[in-house]
């Protein structure tokens, strides 16, 4: 299952919207066939393990890291070709996650009579796919802000000058967090003042991929302000200006081929956050990145919408004039602080990269 969880790793950055699966068949203490899935409508991990296995197949056991699914989508169901491989054993990291179909692979393999083992590293296997799990049990995307930060806290200058506070190796990491999400999210202020690129600017041969898939970029813009000669709307991929309704009569002017508007609910004048990710959770956006200023994404933290943050921290110090990192407003007391869990902390050539999830207390 270890190697089959590394293989699965294989498919970060190019299976979106599916997850990430590895699939190794062993048979005689020997591994026969082994794959994973490396892009939406592309056969699947377990198609891709039987066909290296061939004949040798039959009575071997199968260990996948996720449910092998039991329904036609672009590709047939799974869970018919291990039956029809004549594997005796399948064992299984963990169910899937959507409640429509979770334990209908499953149950279509024992019912064949195949001897099925369920939730072998699990742990390890739904962090591979937390975009997905998210939206399939809440129907909600999984929400990763990322921050820059001097070592006193500051992302910005007070004229707004912030290139480059991190280094080459930081900004690198930042461009493979952009790589694995579905969407890249910003406000219209950040637009407007840096006018970002919003891409992935690493090659395929950096990502070991076949080729580059470009996120969703996605621009809350509540009065229809985002400008046609926008970078972000010059490049590859697509972009997605997500208004409000009372500025519908205005999107048309800088819609494109490439470019989409679409009108959301308003809430305090802004594009009501939790409407967003609904639409964005309906056009199938597992894991959204979100590199915006202090009032986005402190927005995005008060509303207890963030399930990750990444924070860059640089070896500067720039002073107390300089911009904060969350604009939280009414928090003034320390029963009100944002509690976080650290999960990882490690040094990036000279920053420092903490990964850390808040803890919310509804």
């Amino acid at each position: 299952m270890q190697r089959a969880l590394r293989l699965a790793q294989k498919g970060l950055y190019g299976t979106d919207p599916n997850p990430r699966v590895g699939c190794v068949v062993v048979k005689g203490g020997n591994i026969v066939g082994e794959g994973w899935h490396r892009k939406a409508g592309e056969p699947h991990a377990e198609v891709l393990a039987l066909r290296q296995a061939g004949a040798e197949a039959e009575n071997a056991t199968a260990y996948v890291t996720l449910e092998p699914c039991s329904h036609t989508g672009k590709t047939p169901p799974c869970a018919e070709a291990l039956i029809k491989a004549g594997v005796s054993r399948v064992v299984v990291a963990m169910r899937d996650p959507n409640p429509q179909v979770s334990g209908q692979g499953l149950k279509k393999l024992q019912t064949s009579g195949i001897k099925v083992e369920c939730g072998l590293m699990e742990t390890q296997a739904r962090a591979l796919n937390p975009g997905f799990i998210k939206r399939m049990e809440t129907g909600r995307p999984y929400v990763r802000v990322k921050m820059a930060m001097s070592l006193d806290g500051r992302t910005a200058m007070a004229s707004g000058e912030s290139q480059w506070i991190t280094g080459e190796a930081a900004r690198q990491d930042v461009q493979r967090l952009r790589a694995r999400s579905s969407a890249v999210l910003t406000g219209i202020g950040t637009v407007l003042l840096d006018d970002p690129s919003m891409n992935v600017r690493l090659s395929a041969k950096q990502l070991g991929v076949a080729e580059i898939r470009q996120p969703l970029r996605v621009i809350l813009d509540s009065a229809a302000r985002f400008p046609a000669h926008a970078k972000t709307a010059t490049l590859d991929g697509d972009v997605l200006v997500m208004t409000t309704a009372r500025a519908g009569a205005e999107i048309n002017a800088t819609e494109s081929s490439r470019c989409k508007f679409v009108s959301v609910a308003e809430k305090d004048g802004h594009v009501d956050l939790n409407t967003a990710l609904n639409y964005l959770s309906e056009i199938e956006i597992n894991e959204v990145h979100v590199e915006a200023g202090a009032l986005l994404s402190g927005a995005f933290l008060q509303q207890q919408l963030v399930d990750e943050v990444v924070v860059y921290m640089a070896p500067h110090i720039m002073g107390d004039q300089a911009r904060g990192l969350f604009a939280l407003p009414g928090l003034s007391k320390m029963k009100d602080r944002i509690s976080l869990d650290i999960q990882d902390v490690r040094m990036l050539a000279k920053d420092l990269r903490i990964i850390a999830t808040p803890v919310y207390h509804k």
